[in-house]
Order: C-alpha cells, then sequence, then structure tokens
C-alpha cells in the first residue's frame, strides 16, 4: 500500500524518512545492482539533498564554437540545445547530464538560477560545475565532480534531451527517480519505484528499531538474527 498520492508527497517522504544507502540495498536485493553513479559525483555542499525525476540531457564534445558546415544544425547553435533544455525542466525534475570530456564545466550559477524559477529539484552533473559561490548562495542542490570554471561554450553542446542516457554503466531513462545525498546518488528505474520506496521505509524503520536494540546492549549477531537487518 503505497503512502504518497502524488509525486509531491512522494519526494517529501523520501526526504523526510529516505537516504541512498537504504534506497540502494532494497535495490541490490531485488537484482538491480548497478543503480549508484560514480562516487566521484558528490554534492557541493554536504548537506544538500536532491530528490526528483530525471530529466535527462546528452552532451558532447566539440572543436570549434560554431560550425555552419556541419550536417546537424544544432552544431551551429551556442551551447547546442541546452538552452532549450533547460527552460523545458519541470517541477522536481532533476537536470542530469553526462557524455562530455571531463574538461570543462557543465552547469553554473545562470543555469542553477533558471533551474530554481522553474521549480527544478536540483542538478546531477557527471562532470564538472563551477560558479561555485553562486550555486551555494541560491541553495540549489548540484552533485558533480567538484568545482571547475572552464566554460562549456566553445568546448561542448548538448545534443540531445529527454533521452535514455548511461553513466558508467548506469542507465537513466527521462522520468526515472533521482535521489542524492552526501553518500552519492542512486537511480530508482520507474517500473520498479513503488515497490523500492515502499520496501525501503520498511528497511529504514526496521534500522531505527534495530539502533535502539544495539544501543541497549543487543550484539551484532543477535540483532542480525532477530531482525535481518545491520
Amino acid at each position: 500500500m503505497e503512502e504518497w498520492k502524488n509525486d509531491k508527497a512522494l519526494f517529501e517522504l523520501i526526504r523526510k524518512d529516505l537516504f541512498t544507502a537504504v534506497i540502494g540495498d532494497i535495490m541490490d536485493k531485488m537484482g538491480y545492482l548497478h543503480q549508484f553513479l560514480p562516487p566521484k559525483v558528490q554534492p557541493l555542499r554536504d548537506d544538500m539533498m536532491v530528490v526528483g525525476r530525471a530529466m535527462t540531457v546528452l552532451e558532447a564534445d566539440t572543436f570549434e564554437k560554431h560550425n555552419p558546415n556541419s550536417l546537424n544544425p544544432t552544431m551551429s547553435q551556442d551551447f547546442g540545445l541546452m538552452l532549450e533544455a533547460l527552460d523545458d525542466l519541470k517541477e522536481d525534475e532533476v537536470y542530469i547530464c553526462t557524455g562530455a570530456s571531463p574538461t570543462y564545466a557543465l552547469w553554473g550559477e545562470l543555469m542553477s538560477t533558471r533551474a530554481k524559477i522553474l521549480g527544478a529539484a536540483g542538478a546531477v552533473i557527471n562532470g564538472y560545475s563551477r560558479d561555485t559561490k553562486g550555486i551555494l548562495a541560491l541553495n540549489f542542490a548540484t552533485f558533480s565532480y567538484g568545482k571547475y570554471a572552464q566554460d562549456q561554450g566553445p568546448r561542448g553542446k548538448v545534443i540531445d534531451f529527454r533521452c535514455p542516457i548511461e553513466i558508467e554503466g548506469v542507465i537513466i531513462n527521462n522520468g526515472d527517480i533521482v535521489v542524492g545525498d552526501i553518500d552519492g546518488v542512486c537511480i530508482v528505474p520507474q517500473n520498479i519505484e513503488a515497490e523500492v520506496i515502499n520496501k525501503a521505509l520498511e528497511k529504514a524503520r526496521g534500522e531505527k528499531t534495530v539502533s535502539i536494540a544495539i544501543n541497549k546492549g543487543m550484539s551484532a549477531r543477535e540483532s542480525w538474527d532477530t531482525y535481518g537487518i545491520m
């Protein structure tokens, strides 16, 4: 039985009661063993948490700012389709981008400003972000490899969005649930999201019971044999 009626209530419940470790544990038990993004994707500030639906973005390296002779009209546009992708963000969506080599920033302060106005939940970048002071001042949840100012302008372009993407073996489809905290970022596929969240809530509440028991003197072995949680 689901404890939520819509995405808004679901995301609030995840923020309040769940965290990436317990969600990942449940997916492991269900046989989904490759749902965490690489550990180098970290929050800009330790207390940042992102919860929302993926708005997938595909970037590619380029070697000139404009190429009027290209067979792809996107290559003659500044940033490719990045501005269109940014403007297409919906409430509680997460701009999640990959495809570029990690030699320039894929996210910055003005992008964060626009995304926040649109009600987006955050940005998850398989690469670097920049304008760090500005993003922190906005308190916009941003996960990346870290801070690096070199711009994507003459180096990369968004070539597609709301398309399937892959980050080091993790397949992400538009609309999948993205959860990120101090321990990393995990992706919950849409087709299993209700089962994952319900089981994660049960496990998280069970962990609290186990914590109380251990604090009262129960051994690790006894707590595992009793509750099956550790």
